[in-house]
């Protein structure tokens, strides 16, 4: 806890006005919208020093965290290797090095290693570094990639000579990173951002030899709630434009082989119709939400008729089965879905042969199809891991039935053991009545006698599921005596469409009232109490702790709220900060009084009270493009001056990073382990 002597950092108050509906409020903090002011990067500043002063006392503690979770990660490990139009592709890490290497051999795993990328050399010089979006030409001899070096997502693209090990002079600025070549091998489709909003609304095609100048503009996405990408056809036949926005999207194609040729639309966008399309045979086979398929079917079209109303049904629309994605090959169809909350995994052969499943008999895991990119092949590789099982990849005989393991995920230490733990799912009750999963994982012999410090997680919006993926790094709680839980809320897709519907736009309060809910139920029977239950939730998941902290700040000890968004208002009236209009249809427009009388129900910052808050660390990013640094520095100033404990209250800021926090594998630790230090500190638990 911070000594009593400590000077507490307090935000100048500078009035604001901001009048919508004729609804007036002030905000007397919005002057720290302006990372250029060097009072607001002094302050942000002060925020840091006193948090470094606060916690000196568990410096050691997050020391001995950080080499604990170092220790059991095998550093220098390596990816299962996949094949690709002639190419082994895998990506390796050294011992001591932070960052990725990848590597290629040519037809087997025993030919001599082409090295395509050491980020090791590339980071040298960068407090942040990321390289995504790599992209092989089909005739194996160029690749285009995108780099950050500031973390706002913001990618220059480059393209190397993979045959030379040239790097050309042109760098095309502003990208998604992401790129797709052409059959020509010399022609480069990729998406560009608006410079304010960073929204991606162009697609651009690039020529080898030619100067990023010259670049055509081939497709400009108009309507400020869309975002726009381009991708290749895993038949290699087409590149697709893909203009998508929360409720409705549409496709444009064009054939490889004919890169200059007029890009011609799939199926015109119709509001509230969702579809993504796969190329296989003479057929585009298409996922979609048409006439009212609330969780998705598959229908399918022959290429020369790709309108909706020449849509032809393959597997239909089920109440109680989600059907997230698909994967082809040459003799069989996966089809990737949801029951119950728990991840299926459906081979159907194109035969007609009979159909089966994977199958799993846990309830705490997840399953998903991974690398797939061989078409002709009996082989799927997937994956599998649950909350107490570290992540293997497994090859599959989709004839044979045959399964090999290629990997397990190696704890490293020797204290692992999976037997040591125990994986639970129970079923919440909301106050209305709905019942809400929550995973759960902690060490055999726990006494359900309310005494277990718990952390409790969740995000909840978008339609994100929160899987039970393993991690190593958790063991750190676990073994010190900690119950951790995830709570599957409404706003999420955990039990198909219906759950996300049911937690968005005027129905966003199910989220937090179903979090509360989890908490509760945690209470009643006995898992944890009050004083020692934890809520951890980062992004839209910090909008959700900042929710319930003001609905019920009286069952948590302690809180966690990475990069949070919780000035809702504010920020859906600016539709110059990125994201924001794209998001009208997951949060709601604020130009419409309803959705703005709403979100002013429940947005964190608007709604801090003169009450009791628990003590809480809240981390951001500078550089963060998705939730702006100003929303938690916000947040917290409001806090100091308004609520009436004298519980800790921690703005831990990242200067040199943006949404996903720092990079590089042993940095990211550091993180984790100023957040375990909070929680075990907060339990009297020293080492």
């Amino acid at each position: 806890m911070p000594k009593a002597n400590l000077q507490v950092p307090i935000a100048k108050i500078v009035p604001y006005t901001i009048e919508k509906h004729g609804h007036i409020r002030t905000d007397n903090y919005y002057w720290l919208n302006d990372r250029e002011n060097p009072e607001v990067i002094a302050y942000l500043q002060e925020e840091n020093a006193y948090y470094q002063k606060a916690t000196a006392h568990t410096k050691t503690l997050q020391t001995d965290l950080f080499e604990e979770m170092k220790a059991r990660i095998k550093e220098d490990d390596e990816s299962v290797p996949y094949f690709y139009n002639g190419y082994y592709y895998i990506t390796r890490f050294e011992k001591g090095k932070d960052y990725p290497i990848h590597a290629r051999k040519k037809d087997s795993l025993e030919a001599p290693e082409e090295i395509l990328f050491d980020c090791n050399e590339l980071a040298s010089g960068h407090t942040y570094f990321n390289l995504a979006g790599l992209s092989i030409s089909e005739d194996n001899e160029w690749a285009s990639y995108g780099i950050d070096t500031v973390s706002r997502r913001q990618y220059t693209l480059h393209i190397k000579n993979l045959v030379t090990g040239e790097i050309l002079p042109v760098r095309i600025e502003n990208t998604t990173g992401g790129a797709t070549w052409a059959s020509d091998n010399q022609t480069l489709f990729y998406s560009r951002k608006d410079e304010q909003t960073l929204r991606p609304d162009k697609i651009y095609k690039h020529k080898l030899g030619s100067a990023a100048t010259a670049d055509t503009l081939v497709y400009f996405e108009k309507d400020e709630t869309f975002d726009v990408s381009v991708y290749k056809s895993k038949s290699k036949k087409y590149i697709i434009i893909d203009s998508n926005s929360t409720m409705t999207t549409e496709y444009q194609m064009v054939l490889s082989a004919t890169p200059d040729a007029a890009f011609k639309v799939f199926q015109k966008r119709t509001r509230g119709l969702e579809y993504s399309i796969s190329h296989f045979g003479n057929h585009f086979y298409i996922v979609t939400n048409k006439d009212k398929a609330t969780n998705f079917k598959l229908m399918k079209t022959p290429e020369e008729a790709t309108t909706k109303e020449n849509w032809i049904e393959v597997i239909g629309h089920r109440e109680d089965v989600l059907l997230e994605d698909i994967d082809i090959f040459k003799e069989f169809l996966v089809v990737s879905e949801r029951f119950n909350g728990l991840n299926n995994l459906r081979i159907m052969p194109w035969n007609g042969n009979s159909e089966y499943y994977l199958p799993f008999d846990s309830e705490t895991y997840m399953a998903y199809t991974t690398t797939n990119l061989d078409f002709d092949t009996e082989i799927l590789r997937y994956g599998y891991q649950s909350l107490a099982t570290p992540p293997s990849v497994i090859d599959f005989n989709m004839k044979t039935k045959q399964k090999t393991v290629l990997k397990e995920h190696e704890v490293l230490g020797g204290q692992f053991d999976k037997t040591n733990y125990t994986e639970e799912r129970v079923w919440a009750t909301a106050k209305d009545g709905t019942q809400v999963p929550i995973s759960m994982i902690y060490r055999n012999g726990i006494e359900k006698d309310g005494s277990n410090p718990t952390l409790l997680y969740a995000y909840g919006s978008y339609g994100v599921t929160m899987d039970c993926h393993f991690s190593s790094v958790r063991l750190s709680l676990l073994d010190r005596g900690f119950i951790y839980a995830i709570a599957h809320l409404r706003g999420g897709e955990d039990l198909g469409r219906n759950w996300y519907e049911d937690g968005k736009l005027l129905k966003k309060n199910n989220t937090f009232t179903d979090f509360i809910d989890c908490s509760q139920f945690l209470i009643e029977y006995k898992y944890t109490t009050a004083k020692h239950l934890y809520a951890e939730g980062g992004s839209a998941g910090g909008l959700l702790m900042g929710a319930v902290v003001n609905m019920a700040p009286f069952l948590y000890n302690g809180v966690i709220a990475q990069v949070p968004f919780v000035d809702v208002v504010t920020t859906m009236l600016d539709d110059t900060i990125p994201l924001t209009t794209g998001e009208y249809d997951e949060w709601g427009n604020p130009n419409v009084k309803k959705y703005y009388d709403y979100m002013l129900s429940y947005s964190p910052y608007d709604n801090v009270s003169k009450q009791d808050y628990p003590t809480m660390y809240i981390s951001t990013g500078l550089h963060d493009s998705q939730v702006q640094y100003w929303e938690p520095a916000k947040w917290v100033a409001k806090l100091r001056m308004i609520k009436t404990d004298d519980n800790p209250l921690y703005l831990d800021t990242n200067m040199d990073a943006g949404h996903g926090g720092a990079s590089g594998r042993f940095e990211t630790l550091k993180e984790i382990a100023k957040e375990y230090s909070f929680l075990l500190d907060l339990e009297g638990i020293k080492r």
